[in-house]
């Protein structure tokens, strides 16, 4: 998962073969690929971490796999399945196949990642898209995430989509579809994916190796129907930081300063499965808040007021590269607040 969606352990989405949960999704590009009526641009939307652009890249090397939508493969094809070992598969894996681009955030010279897709490498698409595809056949260019072009990005990114030439396909992955531009989303066939269900998760994490099978479900339980979310939930030191916090917030409104000192310790600074965990249990709590009976207005305030308050904390956290433990402190406080109240 990528799109921003990947998950601490999680493979790229160019090195992922299997797909799992988005049977539908699937099924409908195939048929429009080998219906004669294959739209040129897609906007695959929905929330992180769910397979976006596992889906795209799985779309992108079928096209270029399979140039000729008439061919009896593509007849035969039960799913946007290629090979890992089959060529296509691996120049995309490195990064290597000369009809495939790919928009994504760069890193700046000092090695930040930008927080926008450059201009420049959007505009890249008029000489790509000019040039003969080098398979002689697709040029495809995916977009992860749209939600990542500013206003210039997005406009050079319009004009070609504007006036596409033959065979070139736009796969535009975006985790808020009604924040595209109207006039992007116009020029795109849209394709909605949902949470996966926690089988579907299930599924996924046992093919990816990284949990104890009969912690599956559990995981699963609580990714919100996101892989990213679940793969990072498998990771082992994840897990001992959701029952660490889960244990502190059973305690509330009395908070073990010795615990919270554990629970810091554990994040550190370059933990980041650890940390999401934190983070993630936190707000599971607080959503259980949210709905637990009975809904008084006064209480559903506080909590809103504390769910403000911690979302705030850890953005500023994550924006400014803070200590994590003193977020550990105010985080906690501002539950045993709530909870007194």
């Amino acid at each position: 998962m990528s799109d921003g969606e990947d998950g601490a352990d999680a493979p790229h989405p160019r090195d992922t073969t299997a797909l799992f949960g988005h049977e539908t999704a699937e099924n409908a590009l195939l048929e429009a690929y080998r219906s004669g009526r294959f739209a040129h641009a897609w906007l695959i939307g929905g929330p992180p971490g769910i397979g976006k652009a596992t889906l795209a890249y799985r779309m992108a090397r079928f096209v270029l796999a399979h140039p000729d939508a008439t061919a009896p493969a593509v007849r035969r094809a039960t799913s946007l399945a290629v090979a890992a070992d089959h060529p296509v598969s691996r120049k995309i894996a490195a990064q290597g196949h000369p009809d495939l681009l790919v928009l994504e955030r760069g890193r700046s010279d000092s090695g930040a990642l930008r927080s926008t897709i450059a201009v420049d490498d959007v505009r890249r698409t008029v000489g790509f898209f000019g040039a003969t595809a080098g398979e002689g056949g697709w040029r495809v260019c995916l977009v992860d995430a749209v939600d990542d072009l500013n206003a210039a990005g997005a406009n050079a990114l319009l004009k070609i989509l504007e006036d596409p030439p033959g065979r070139a396909l736009f796969l535009l992955i975006s985790h808020a579809p009604g924040r595209v531009l109207p006039t992007i989303r116009s020029r795109c066939r849209r394709l909605m994916l949902r949470p996966l269900e926690e089988r579907a998760l299930a599924q996924a994490l046992a093919a990816a190796g990284q949990a104890p099978e009969e912690e599956l479900a559990e995981i699963a339980a609580f990714a919100d129907g996101s892989v990213a979310r679940a793969l990072s939930l498998a990771d082992a030191g994840a897990r001992a930081m959701r029952r660490q916090v889960g244990e502190a917030l059973e305690k509330l409104p009395a908070v073990d300063p010795l615990a919270l000192h554990r629970v810091g310790d554990a994040l550190g600074r370059g933990d980041d499965a650890a940390y999401e965990a934190f983070i993630g249990t936190v707000r599971d709590w607080l959503s259980q808040q949210l709905h637990a009976p009975p809904a008084e207005p006064a209480r559903l305030a506080r909590v809103a007021e504390v769910w403000e308050k911690v979302n705030r904390a850890a953005r500023e956290a994550e924006v400014f590269n803070l200590e994590r433990k003193p977020l550990v402190f105010a985080v906690f406080g501002h539950l045993a607040e709530a909870v007194r109240r």
